[in-house]
């Protein structure tokens, strides 16, 4: 506990006889203009180590997820690849990085359709598959789906009904008497 109020507590001398208000601003800011030289060196020596850090890193560590073919290359190791028709490239992009796949996208422009070619390690042939199968399902149920739009246009058309209905019942029981 001792410890604590020692290293809270801030030492200040001033010489001198008599300590008016202006002597005593005048030490708490040369005090503090110290205080914050200091912190801004151990800021300095911090984010040196840091870059320090960095670059050491980076030479071990790769590039996760979407990525250039060269940047996929230097990874080492065989590419393998899968040739995709569909437009909805994004959505496959939701899907490889829950999977942790490294991959390349190329565009084949010689084709009406345009192909995308999808460059993966071949070491990751197992999840791709998943990831595909994954994929594949997404894209099937987006296409199921009924449009908001339609459904509303429908729900409109079954209340429009149902009035109408409603208006011939009550002129059929007037011209029953």
């Amino acid at each position: 506990m001792q410890e604590e109020v020692n290293q809270k507590t801030i030492s200040l001398c001033v010489t001198g006889g008599k300590i008016s208000a202006n002597i005593l601003k005048g030490a708490m800011k040369k005090f503090l203009d110290a205080q914050g030289k200091l912190k801004q060196q151990q800021s300095a020596k911090n984010q040196e180590k840091k870059r320090e850090a960095m670059q050491t890193s980076n030479a071990v560590a790769y590039k996760r997820g979407k990525q250039t073919l060269k940047q996929l290359m230097d990874q080492g190791g065989k590419l393998t690849n899968i040739e995709i028709t569909d437009n909805n490239i994004k959505s496959f992009d939701r899907v490889a990085r829950k999977y942790s796949i490294d991959y390349s996208l190329k565009k084949d422009k010689s084709t009406e359709p345009p192909r995308y070619m999808v460059f993966f390690k071949a070491k990751d042939v197992d999840v791709m598959t998943k990831a595909f199968q994954e994929y594949a399902g997404v894209s099937m149920k987006k296409s199921k789906k009924v449009s908001i739009r339609k459904k509303l246009s429908l729900a409109i058309e079954k209340v429009a009904k149902q009035r109408e209905r409603e208006k011939t019942k009550q002129k059929d029981r007037g011209q029953a008497l």
